[in-house]
């Protein structure tokens, strides 16, 4: 299967920390790996995503204050495959793009902007996304796509070393804790 992580850029601190925490959350719950917070490190979101993972379990790596274009040159030298979500790509829906990026069996970087991203993005990566064609947020986009990619199954992964897991109860809460 295609590991996928994904990038973050233009975190701007206490203007974008709780939706980059929250995309963070999403890229773990829906299947991604890895994620870089590229360009700046926030200590606030380090914390939030490490205690987590050590609640919810893992594995899920975060990692920040790299360089975005050190993450792309590095992952293309994996022979790693770059999409990049954005409004103006291949609509998911109406095209066929999803198919010929899970063909290439590449591990996937998925970028997500904050504001206006340079043109260079663009040019850099092997798939510019799009989920719709209108203005939504980079949360439901990578949601939409990491649902789309790993058709639904990503909600079933089994995560380990929890100390804490919910199952399903029609009626209320069920909560199990434990040591690890």
């Amino acid at each position: 299967m295609q590991k996928v992580a994904v990038l973050r850029w233009g975190h701007r601190a206490f203007r974008d920390e709780r939706l980059t925490t929250h995309l963070v959350l999403a890229a773990r719950a829906f299947g991604a790996s890895e994620f870089f917070l590229a360009d700046v490190e926030d200590e606030k979101i380090k914390t939030t995503i490490e205690r987590a993972v050590q609640q919810w379990g893992g594995p899920f790596a975060f990692k920040m204050g790299i360089p975005w274009r050190e993450i792309v040159k590095d992952w293309k030298a994996k022979d790693g495959t770059v999409i990049h979500l954005t409004m103006y790509g291949e609509n998911i829906q109406t095209s066929d793009v999803l198919q010929r990026i899970k063909t290439t069996r590449k591990d996937v970087l998925v970028i997500v902007g904050s504001q206006k991203v340079p043109s260079e993005f663009y040019k850099i990566s092997d798939f510019n996304v799009a989920i719709g064609n209108q203005p939504h947020s980079e949360c439901s986009s990578l949601a939409v796509f990491l649902d789309r990619f790993f058709e639904g199954k990503g909600l079933e992964k089994e995560f380990k070393n929890w100390r804490i897991k919910l199952t399903p109860d029609p009626h209320g809460k069920h909560v199990i804790k434990r040591d690890v």
